[in-house]
């Protein structure tokens, strides 16, 4: 049996990072489902940035939808939701036999709405019922703005990918509000039985501290931080407000890993993969890194309930200067402004592609 499929067994879910119809139209993701147990798929602005950008396979349709008025955001998302409706139907299967707990999809609201609540509630509405896939989340930021818009949107019945997370006190925020939304959905009489996922981003944290540390911490931040949100994941399961939930028909608001992609060049290139193997959790992985662990992962859980020695390296990082919740809160603003950039990078290419092709049907 292959790692990935060792993992599956252990309880954990391997979803694939990246979507671009090439992924779909050469069936290499109904393999990924097939062969290495990939049960679902993430998004964000940056991949379908270089989707768009690296060949010609969406221009027939950015043409078609220029050519019928479409522009701009409008277009994208159009263009957006055929590659993942597609994507989310060859999840089905898997999202039906799991019980609605797999086999999921994701989507992002304009990353420029971070600091919008009324727009994100509207937009994520918006999408979820443009999409008509009952296994397609709508990604929020858990920013200020956006964990009202999180608890709002699972009120209304939308699934929901929390993301921009970066330590235990944003992932409890974001537990939070999705806690609320379902305790009001039962209050109203409303079906509690809406997912929700809360993405925690790892690889940064290691990223940002690199040149500031010793060697020997080199790479231990993001597992660590991890390791310190796991503990408060098992916490909330085990908690008394949550099993009343669970009781009344709600479903966990899992923990997912995000950025697990090894960014240092010397450092083992599935060092993510395997430090965050723990069982009732999802870890999104770039193409690269699947393929990576698939070829010589070792599929064993190594994440303690209780996080590990998490605390005590975290306080080593302390004792070398980093202030963690300072850089958490540095890390969200950076994410949510590389986004913003990558939205803005997108919309400019789809707009030059739109111009181009247009003009050569005259």
């Amino acid at each position: 049996m292959n790692p990935t499929k060792k993992l599956h067994q252990l309880g954990q879910r391997l979803w694939l990072d990246n979507i671009s119809r090439a992924l779909l139209t050469s069936g290499t993701l109904g393999r990924y489902i097939s062969d290495l147990a990939v049960t679902g798929l993430t998004s964000n602005p940056t991949i379908f940035d270089h989707a768009i950008h690296d060949g010609d396979l969406y221009d027939g349709a950015i043409q078609e939808k220029a050519l019928a008025g479409k522009s701009g955001e409008d277009l994208f998302f159009e263009l957006a939701l055929e590659d993942l409706t597609a994507a989310a139907d060859l999840f089905l299967p898997v999202h039906r036999a799991s019980g609605g707990v797999d086999g999921w999809v994701s989507l992002e609201v304009s990353p420029l709405l971070a600091n919008d609540t009324a727009a994100t509630i509207k937009a994520a509405a918006q999408l979820h019922a443009q999409a008509r896939r009952p296994n397609l989340f709508i990604k929020i930021p858990g920013t200020r703005a956006g964990l009202p818009a999180i608890e709002e949107s699972i009120f209304a019945g939308v699934p929901v990918n929390v993301t921009l997370l970066f330590s235990r006190e944003h992932y409890i925020a974001a537990a939070e509000a999705y806690l609320r939304g379902i305790e009001r959905r039962i209050a109203a009489n409303r079906d509690p039985d809406i997912a929700c996922v809360a993405s925690l981003f790892i690889s940064r944290w290691d990223v940002a501290v690199k040149d500031t540390v010793p060697d020997e911490l080199g790479n231990r931040l993001g597992t660590a931080i991890g390791g310190r949100s796991y503990k408060a994941y098992r916490d909330i399961l085990a908690s008394t407000r949550w099993q009343g939930l669970a009781a009344a028909g709600a479903q966990p608001q899992r923990l997912l890993w995000a950025s697990t992609g090894t960014k240092d060049p010397s450092a083992q290139d599935t060092l993510y993969v395997e430090a965050l193997a723990a069982p009732d959790t999802i870890n999104t992985m770039p193409e690269k890194t699947l393929l990576a662990y698939a070829d010589h992962g070792t599929g064993k859980s190594s994440m303690p309930a209780d996080g590990g020695d998490c605390e005590v390296v975290l306080a080593e990082f302390s004792r070398q200067g980093v202030d963690i919740e300072s850089l958490a809160a540095k890390l969200q603003r950076d994410g949510t402004a590389a986004f913003a950039k990558s939205w803005n990078s997108l919309m400019d290419r789809i707009a030059e592609k739109s111009t181009k092709l247009t003009r050569n049907t005259g």
